[in-house]
């Protein structure tokens, strides 16, 4: 019994290690951005991020701020403490202090692309096809010379299936929780 679940818990790890190596590069992506709050006012004014980051506000002011958005609202924060947001919605999001309604401030969250740019259009001109064994050669766009086209034509572009962070937090954590019984359960038996 014990070896069954051990081969189970080895075959979903090597599923997730192997298929997971997309779900890892969207995590380690995520950036973390800071915004102080110091003189009235949050620094800089507007901050771009990207989807998934996560923007974290430190009241460095003797009075006290919070952080308050249309989706967010952080607690009041005291001198020196901080408040963090993950967004997860691309947008423009406006923030004000709701005690000091001056105060405002924007987050821009720009969506994560997860597939190639289309190429630009290419004016139709006559190639030279040299001969090479069932390769088709498309035509090159003006300023570039026909072996780029072949290498554009023969390279197709990856495509990248990113799933959300909180997926992959899901199922690290099933992994995790799976290795703990695992290892509870080989220990041996006390009687």
């Amino acid at each position: 019994m014990k070896r069954g679940l051990a081969g189970v818990v080895l075959a979903a790890f090597a599923v997730l290690t192997s298929t997971g190596s997309s779900w890892v590069s969207t995590v380690a992506a995520a950036e973390t951005h800071q915004i102080p709050i110091a003189r009235y006012a949050y620094v800089p004014a507007t901050m771009t991020v990207h989807l998934g980051d996560v923007v974290t506000w430190t009241n460095q002011d003797e009075a006290s701020h919070d952080v308050a958005g249309g989706t967010f609202r952080s607690p009041m924060l005291a001198t020196g403490q901080s408040w963090s947001f993950t967004f997860t919605q691309p947008g423009t999001f406006d923030y004000i202090c709701s005690v000091h309604p001056d105060m405002r401030a924007k987050i821009v969250v720009l969506a994560n692309e997860t597939t190639a740019a289309p190429p630009p259009p290419v004016q139709q001109q006559p190639v030279v096809q040299q001969p090479a064994p069932t390769t088709t050669i498309s035509p090159a766009p003006p300023t570039a010379t026909s072996t780029s086209a072949v290498a554009a034509v023969a390279a197709p572009r990856p495509t990248s299936s990113a799933l959300p962070p909180m997926l992959l937090l899901a199922g690290l954590v099933a992994a995790v929780t799976t290795l703990c019984l695992l290892m509870i359960s080989s220990r041996p038996d006390r009687t």
